[in-house]
């Protein structure tokens, strides 16, 4: 069972409880506190390229597209 998303093999497996109790010891995701991951673009989701500054939490691409809105302006 191959598969992106956890909670679906847990649907599959939760009639057989060894199955279900050892795919959830060793395959669920660790909870992460602090790190790269944790900080997402509010647009996009994205995780990398990721700008804190200001409180933008945005990643450049979207910055990019933005930037008018968000207040700032573009020097020549």
């Amino acid at each position: 069972m191959t598969t992106s998303d956890h909670t679906k093999v847990l649907k599959q497996i939760r009639q057989k409880p060894g199955k279900h109790a050892k795919y959830l010891k060793h395959n669920t995701p660790k909870v992460r506190k602090d790190g790269e991951v944790t900080r997402k673009c509010t647009l996009c989701g994205r995780t990398g390229a990721h700008i804190r500054r200001y409180g933008l939490h945005v990643c450049r691409q979207c910055f990019r597209d933005n930037a008018v809105n968000l207040g700032f302006k573009q020097y020549k």
